[in-house]
């Protein structure tokens, strides 16, 4: 017995016997979930060109949904409207409009309607973000992230409301897990987030009487979009994160959450703010170093792509 013990606790077996971290799997949608789940739906996603809200409503349309997708970038929408509708089968148009100015997402809205004759989900997706400390943000740049994040979520709300109450809909609001601690650099959009977080909780209470739910989805570190590009050190592009899931996020990983968060399987689920972020937040390390990032600025120009 203590042969066997002592050969166990042999520091060279021991590291032969150590055990590989599982790497829990990025599914597709339709592996899960009915094909035709959301037919005679239709989603109005802001911010739906490209990125995490491109892969949410492709994901909706891959089940049966059509689609309105709504973004500043006229031709960057009109292609991806024309990729979704060939991938997918299911109609989808683009409309041209800034989340920032009320009248033109009332339209956005009106031409859903004129063109579906209801709106039944709608992700407020629409957001922006640099790299930047408080001592250097101009107050047009922090004014600007609280515009488009937390009034556009707003004005989107506005716009819409009347159609998701009269189909008993849903919304999603893509935040963030920044503002969960403090995050160097980030005070602009933690404050932005946070307000949407707060935004969707009372549309939860108000709204639950009339039949309308709304939720938060907080991508974590999602490979392969813009945030994370900006957000992640230049030197470190490898997916070795202390994540407890094992990898990086995908952007099928949100459109899952969004899938199941739209399904009547979540009748009983509203007010709530779901990290999709494969645990992530719990072991989270600041991405850059401190205190060397906020005491010399200068120092880390060559991990980001900061507007100082």
């Amino acid at each position: 017995m203590w042969l066997l013990l002592n050969t166990l606790r042999s520091p060279t077996l021991m590291t032969h016997m150590a055990p590989s971290a599982h790497i829990q799997p990025s599914v597709d949608s339709t592996s899960v979930f009915k094909s035709d789940l959301f037919r005679g739906k239709v989603l109005f996603c802001t911010g739906g060109g490209s990125g995490i809200c491109r892969g949410m409503t492709a994901a909706m349309m891959k089940h049966g949904a059509d689609a309105v997708i709504v973004g500043r970038k006229l031709d960057r929408l009109s292609q991806t409207a024309k990729e979704l509708s060939e991938a997918t089968g299911r109609a989808c148009i683009p409309v041209q409009a800034d989340v920032r100015q009320p009248q033109a997402l009332r339209e956005a809205a009106a031409k859903a309607i004129e063109t579906f004759g209801r709106i039944d989900f709608v992700i407020c997706g629409a957001a922006g973000n640099f790299l930047a400390p408080i001592s250097g943000v101009s107050e047009n740049a922090f004014r600007t992230v609280i515009e488009i994040d937390t009034i556009g979520s707003y004005n989107t709300i506005k716009a819409t409301l009347p159609h998701v109450r009269a189909s008993r809909g849903s919304y999603i609001h893509v935040s963030a897990t920044l503002h969960y601690r403090a995050t160097p650099y980030q005070a602009h959009v933690s404050a932005a987030k946070a307000g949407v977080d707060a935004l969707s909780a009372v549309l939860a209470v108000e709204e639950g009487p009339h039949g309308v739910r709304s939720n938060v989805i907080a991508p974590g570190p999602i490979d392969g979009t813009e945030g994370m590009d900006r957000l992640r050190p230049k030197d470190n592009r490898s997916s070795g994160l202390s994540i407890p899931a094992g990898r990086l996020g995908d952007v099928n990983d949100v459109a899952n959450a969004t899938i199941f968060l739209f399904s009547d399987a979540a009748a009983f689920i509203t007010g709530q703010v779901l990290p999709v972020d494969g645990g992530a937040e719990h072991l989270r390390t600041q991405f850059l170093p401190y205190p060397q990032a906020v005491l010399d600025p200068a120092s880390v120009k060559g991990m980001i792509n900061t507007k100082l």
